[in-house]
């Protein structure tokens, strides 16, 4: 039976694990959307259906950053929290050489709740990219039109990123003897995601030609076999690899400063909260 104090501690340390991951995540989340912002636009135009420079070429890359500076600390957030906290509550009581199954389990349940608020948020962002115009607001179904093949998109993404990147942080930390620094973790963060963008690029293009299809679509026009099977049909590999080099050099670049600055602000809260 617990202890008061022992209750206590615990909480407190359930409570601190929640915050610094909130943080975190956040702040991670918003700055590098805003960096990344002008690739991600360059390679949603390229996989866009309706062609590169008729949804914008080089010119307003910034379209649609509203809505993702509104959307991108919260999904950020809830991945991390959800994250971190089931590693906190499953990892003390499973051999280290089972971990990278909690990892990623925690990734794939992470994605799933993330893109509760990120599919809306990727919608109306792809679409404002792509200068599509809209007579009308979004009804609920077409702002969760692409949450399928965004999930299906995520979950290996996550899957290969999450336990790599952790890997390759234990690698470090057993070759170094000592845990990694920020911009090591920055480092190790960046290869984990350049790896997972190459992977799931084809994903990546069904998804956003999704999320660009006419508001009238049938749903059998959008699911993520058909896009896929049109793609290929019409541009064969090179299509569904469309946008490849803005959406790796950008996760890279990305992921380099979001896993930095996470494990920056993480370093930071945890030596600010109270133990």
């Amino acid at each position: 039976m617990l202890h008061k104090e022992d209750s206590g501690e615990e909480t407190s340390r359930a409570t601190n694990v929640f915050l610094t991951s909130f943080i975190s995540g956040a702040v991670a989340g918003i700055v590098c959307d805003f960096v990344s912002f002008p690739l991600d636009t360059l390679k949603t135009r390229l996989q866009s259906q309706h062609g590169f420079v008729q949804s914008g070429g080089f010119k307003r890359v910034y379209q649609g950053l509203a809505p993702v500076m509104i959307g991108s600390a919260p999904s950020a957030a809830v991945f991390f929290v959800t994250y971190e906290g089931l590693k906190e509550i499953f990892q003390p009581h499973i051999p280290q050489q089972y971990h990278m199954f909690i990892h990623m389990a925690a990734a794939a349940l992470g994605e799933t709740g993330a893109c509760v608020i990120r599919v809306p948020v990727e919608v109306v962002k792809q679409r404002k990219q792509a200068l599509l115009r809209d007579q009308h607001k979004l009804p609920l179904r077409t702002l969760y039109r692409g949450y399928g093949s965004t999930v299906l998109r995520d979950l290996p993404f996550g899957l290969i990123q999450m336990p790599l990147w952790e890997y390759l942080k234990l690698y470090w930390k057993e070759r170094q003897g000592r845990d990694c620094m920020p911009l090591e973790g920055a480092i190790c963060g960046s290869l984990s995601v350049a790896i997972s963008a190459v992977i799931t690029t084809p994903l990546d293009v069904a998804k956003t030609r999704i999320m660009l299809s006419n508001t009238s679509a049938e749903k059998t026009e959008v699911k993520i076999s058909t896009m896929l099977k049109e793609v290929y049909k019409a541009c064969g590999i090179k299509g569904l690899f469309a946008g490849f080099l803005p959406r790796v050099v950008g996760f890279t670049l990305s992921g380099f400063l979001f896993f930095g600055i996470y494990e920056k602000v993480r370093e930071i809260c945890i030596t600010s909260l109270p133990p």
